[in-house]
């Protein structure tokens, strides 16, 4: 397996990003697409790929996450032809992923999971024609419900993003019961950590520094608390183990979306993920 980063994550712009992370030995950066990036030139492009390339990395996903669910039969057009120009701007990039998220997967069949199926199939058969995948991020829902899911789908252009802390802080699953229905999907991880905040009568579970006050966060409406490596609910010495038995072999791209030190928090992840890397001879 090898280490990537989300370039995003460092909050030094694009360049400083990809420089930083190259100086702490990652071996790819992941990128963002929903901006500006949707109308880049060739030429802008190839500059992007120069920068990444000259500092020894490669783009480990592309990020076309528009914060748009595929659950609307009015946008599903707009957000799906926009889906696709990411797919060829990440070809362009040298690069095979796209990761999104689809907002949750229902349970039973109704009508908005028939939404999503059809539109998922189309992405499906769009990434199948150039050779790449959409990839789907977990989190939102069980992994057995996001298996079914994509079982019925037929095709194999949609993909797993496989993002073991969004299972523990949002659907309340554990990743390595989740491979169990996914694993077949997974071409790309997120490296991540939190916890599920507990409503305060259901008593005080403290992981980590940061998590103290969680009681206090769980009063105000927050439902879970994002973590650095090792400090929240996601057993790594468990999960990676489990991840590489599936046949996965490619990136565990750090993401950290909150905190007041990324920098510090992506430096500590590094050496975190070496650390189990080592010990599982997963290198």
């Amino acid at each position: 397996m090898k280490i990537g980063v989300m370039v995003e994550s460092f909050r030094l712009g694009f360049r400083g990003g990809v420089e930083k992370a190259a100086a702490l030995g990652a071996a790819g950066i992941q990128k963002y697409c929903t901006g500006e990036e949707l109308d880049w030139t060739d030429a802008q492009i190839k500059e992007a790929l120069d920068i990444v390339k000259s500092n020894g990395l490669v783009f480990s996903a592309i990020c076309g996450d528009f914060g748009y669910g595929f659950d609307d039969p009015d946008q599903n057009p707009k957000y799906i032809e926009l889906s696709k120009r990411v797919l060829d701007i990440a070809k362009k990039l040298e690069c095979d992923i796209v990761t999104t998220h689809i907002h949750k997967v229902p349970e039973v069949e109704c009508a908005q999971k028939e939404i999503m199926r059809k539109a998922c199939r189309e992405l499906a058969t769009y990434a199948d024609s150039i050779g790449s995948a959409f990839a789907l991020e977990t989190g939102p829902e069980f992994g057995e419900i996001l298996g079914g899911f994509l079982d019925s789908l037929g095709a194999n252009g949609v993909r797993v993003n496989f993002d073991p802390a969004n299972l523990v802080m949002v659907a309340g699953d554990r990743p390595e019961n989740a491979l169990k229905y996914i694993g077949k999907y997974v071409v790309h991880t997120h490296a991540k950590d939190g916890i599920k905040l507990h409503k305060p009568a259901e008593g005080e579970v403290v992981i980590g520094e940061e998590a103290i006050a969680h009681a206090e966060l769980a009063k105000m409406g927050h439902e879970f608390l994002e973590l650095p490596l090792g400090e929240g609910g996601v057993n790594f010495d468990i999960y990676l183990p489990a991840l590489a038995a599936t046949g996965f072999d490619g990136f565990l791209t750090i993401e950290r979306e909150c905190g007041d030190a990324p920098e510090r928090d992506i430096t500590l992840a590094v050496e975190f993920l070496k650390e189990k890397m080592a010990k599982f001879n997963l290198n």
